[in-house]
Order: structure tokens, then sequence, then C-alpha cells
């Protein structure tokens, strides 16, 4: 795969980043391609107190991007772990799906949360996107405790992404591309993600940015992050 990031994360520079998450997406995709920047002291500074604007969603993301700096994250675990209720957070696929893999990048395995995930799985979560949040949670989280309970979970939920790609060889957008295809390299697909991966560079903007409208903080962030993950 022949690219280069530098157009892509000059373009990230200079874009007015305020947001959590494209802050954490940034932090995460610099980390991998070992960029430096202040990105990590912006995403410390938002903080209030315990969490991240007291969101779930925020504060996972953090947690990911913390994780990759090896920041110590002690109080922003256990407040996460107050919201667990029953195995869930919120009773939601998706805080659930994001708080598991935020508290999997500082270390921190919660079984309950990915039997959760695993034992309400229902026709309403069949969506690429959601069910490869599930997958990367799962994986994640397992990977702490060298556990294999979920393996046949992993394997056929991931067949069915799979089976879902559209003629073009992706999914329905560049996030959701993107996020399928980190969760499949995750679960032992990467030969899957080829084509995926030669399309999303397919629709990279002419400045390295992705995304329609002048490009999207967030899609460029995880499209970074994708294609950095192929080739490791």
């Amino acid at each position: 795969m022949d690219f280069k990031s530098e157009a892509s994360f000059k373009w990230l520079y200079s874009q007015n980043v305020s947001k959590v998450k494209d802050i954490a997406r940034i932090v995460q995709a610099s980390q991998l391609w070992n960029e430096n920047n202040d990105y990590i002291t912006l995403l410390k500074n938002l903080k209030s107190v315990d969490s991240w604007n007291e969101d779930i969603r925020d504060t996972s993301r953090a947690l990911v991007a913390l994780g990759f700096v090896g920041t110590q994250c002690n109080a922003v675990e256990k407040w996460i772990l107050s919201k667990q209720k029953d195995g869930a957070w919120n009773n939601d696929v998706y805080d659930t799906a994001y708080a598991l893999t935020g508290l999997a990048h500082i270390g921190s395995f919660n079984p309950k949360g990915c039997k959760w995930l695993v034992d309400n799985y229902t026709c309403d979560w069949e969506h690429p996107g959601t069910t490869a949040l599930i997958i990367t949670a799962i994986i994640k989280q397992t990977e702490l405790d060298d556990h294999t309970m979920f393996s046949n979970f992993i394997k056929e939920r991931s067949m069915w992404i799979i089976s879902k790609r559209e003629k073009r060889g992706a999914w329905k957008t560049l996030a959701t591309s993107n996020i399928v295809i980190q969760a499949l390299i995750l679960a032992g697909y990467k030969d899957e993600v080829l084509i995926p991966v030669e399309w999303i560079l397919s629709e990279m903007n002419e400045d390295g940015s992705w995304g329609k409208n002048g490009g999207n903080i967030n899609t460029t962030s995880l499209s970074l992050i994708s294609l950095k993950e192929y080739v490791l």
C-alpha cells in the first residue's frame, strides 16, 4: 500500500478542533503514526473532575486516547464503573461498547459487560457499524484475560459483516467502513479488508482529508487509524 500521511496530518492540524470525540481520535491516529503534537494535553484539559462532559461515550473515547500514551486513569475508571448497571451502560449498545473499549485500553477487564452484549444481541443491532463496535469491544476486553468464550460469536458476527459488503467493496459510509475494517483486522480477517482499504484510499480528498464538503475531522482520523492498522 503506497500511502503518505503527511498531507492528512497537515490538514488535521489546521482544523479548529474542540470536540472530545475529534481530539481523542486525533490522539489515537497520531500515536499510531508516531506524530508529535499537544492534543493529548488539550484532551486532558477538557476533563471535568473524573469524566468528560459526564458523557459515557466522550469519556470512553478519551480513555482510548489516554491508554495509548499510558496515562493513569483511576478516577475516570471508577466513574465509568459507577455508571454500569446489570452489566450495561444506560441499557444501550453503543454506550456499553464504547465503555468496554475505553476500559480495555486502560487494562480494566469487565466480563459482565461483554456477556451483556452477547446475550442481548438481536436483529435490532444487525448493522455493520454497530456489530463492528461490539466485536471491537469484546476482543479488546477478552485480550486482557486470554478468554475464548466469545470466539464463536466473534467469528459468526465477523462473517456476517463481511457478507454485507456493498458492490464497491466497502460498507455504507466512510466512517462505518473504517470502524468495520478495524474490527475485522482485530478479529483476524485482515485478508478480507484489502478491497475496503483500497476504497478508503480512493476516497481521500486532494488535501489529504476524508469526507464531503471540505473534509471531516473524525472521518479523516478514522481513515488514518485504519490505514496504519492495516499495514502494522
